[in-house]
């Protein structure tokens, strides 16, 4: 819920009826001075001097954020440490953001219904676990799942293709508002899938009866098109369920696993070439509830160009957090392997005949595929010419990742620039 702090003193006055209808006519001017600073914004990547001008006659407010990471203690918890860090500093402390962790407040399925009715003001969210009311969505994580992966490179284009793909479609921003919300990021990609089972083995025999948890519609064609048998459960009951038999392996990102201890009971990891990809993976999105649109402009700007901040910091946690999986996985004496060829085959022909699908329905337009195709070229040029490539393989990832030799912030600008900033509010 937005908690507005009134900093000024109030004061009683009395006075003949004249002066009253003086100070009425005052206060008639104080309240348009009002209203015509709540809706002055200012220009994207003005000088903090300037929003400082902008924002000074605002309300100071405290806004709730309900963030990704299960604790501050997560692996994941600096991407929003530093969406904060970014909102509190351009408001020069007038927004205050209080993180949730863990969910605490709404479950993956409520943070919708959270957002509406106040809940929350701010949430990660998960469309892609509801894919009736998020069909677009849905839709979009299929045609996105066909894109190349790679543990630091891979993951910085496809979080740019992504966000690309998002503000490109109409039919998702309009899920949203049915929805009650206000993307801020309408697509979040927040890394690759692996195979993480319990034995060993990536051959095609191996995948014969194996029961796979997975996390989407995409996840689910893959797992019978491989011959496993897909079975559908939300993550916080995959370490009992691996741990007891109940399912073999995971369709599952390495950064969740790596915390959850997934790697304990199942350290054979298994992935995609850098030609392929092993399934959907485009999960989560950033949001705004109800009182989003109750914020003056200048605020509602700020928090809107926060977005660069998350995806400068959340790329290159997503890859620290495969560099700790890998090591886990060796502490463990598991497995990493590339599927073997029939594996990869197999994928892919099930991703295109996905994008197909998703091609026949019209619910993203008939060029889709041409859309994420282009967007992919783009963010692989772009990332080349800032010096954003894989310097080793996954299996000796832990070795040779080093944050410090990246410049994520400068990627998420231009993505920022390039797809967001016409969506900016104004």
């Amino acid at each position: 819920m937005t908690k507005h702090r009134t900093t000024g003193t109030v004061k009683t006055l009395s006075m003949i009826a004249a002066a009253g209808l003086l100070l009425t006519a005052c206060a008639g001017e104080a309240g348009n001075a009002a209203n015509d600073a709540e809706e002055t914004g200012f220009e994207y990547g003005a000088p903090q001097e300037e929003v400082n001008e902008v924002i000074a006659d605002l309300e100071p407010v405290e806004l709730t954020y309900q963030a990704s990471a299960a604790s501050p203690n997560s692996l994941m918890a600096a991407a929003a440490e530093s969406y904060r860090d970014y909102i509190e500093e351009r408001s020069n402390g007038q927004i205050t953001l209080d993180v949730i962790w863990g969910q605490a407040i709404a479950d993956y399925p409520e943070v919708d219904d959270a957002l509406a009715d106040g809940r929350l003001d701010l949430a990660y969210a998960l469309p892609i676990y509801n894919p009736n009311d998020y069909p677009s969505f849905d839709a979009v994580a299929t045609a996105l799942a066909g894109l190349p992966v790679s543990p630091v490179a891979g993951e910085a284009i496809y979080n740019a293709v992504s966000m690309d793909i998002g503000w490109q479609n109409e039919s998702l921003l309009a899920e949203y508002e049915a929805q009650g919300v206000t993307p801020l990021t309408p697509i979040v990609s927040s890394g690759g899938y692996y195979s993480v089972c319990a034995d060993e083995g990536v051959s095609a025999e191996d995948w014969n009866g194996r029961q796979i948890r997975v996390a989407s519609t995409s996840h689910h064609g893959v797992a019978e098109a491989i011959g496993a048998s897909p079975v559908s459960m939300e993550y916080v009951e995959v370490y009992e369920a691996l741990q007891r038999g109940t399912v073999d392996c995971s369709f599952a990102q390495l950064i969740p696993s790596a915390e959850a201890g997934l790697l304990e009971v199942a350290p054979h990891v298994g992935y995609s070439s850098d030609d392929h990809s092993m399934s959907s993976r485009a999960v989560g999105a950033e949001l705004a509830g109800a009182s989003f649109n109750d914020l003056p402009l200048a605020y509602r700007q700020i928090i809107f160009d926060a977005s660069q901040a998350r995806f400068a910091a959340g790329v290159p946690l997503v890859a620290s957090g495969n560099a700790e999986a890998v090591r886990q996985v060796k502490e463990a004496n598991g497995t990493i392997e590339q599927f073997d060829s029939e594996t990869e085959e197999t994928i892919g022909e099930t991703n295109q005949q996905q994008l197909e699908a998703v091609i026949e329905s019209g619910i993203l337009g008939e060029d889709i595929g041409e859309r994420v195709q282009e967007a992919a070229d783009k963010w692989t040029s772009a990332a080349e010419e800032i010096g954003i490539e894989d310097q080793g393989s996954l299996e000796d990832l832990d070795e040779w990742w080093n944050a410090d030799d990246y410049d994520f912030e400068a990627l998420g600008q231009r993505v920022f620039e390039d797809s967001a900033l016409a969506h900016r509010p104004e």
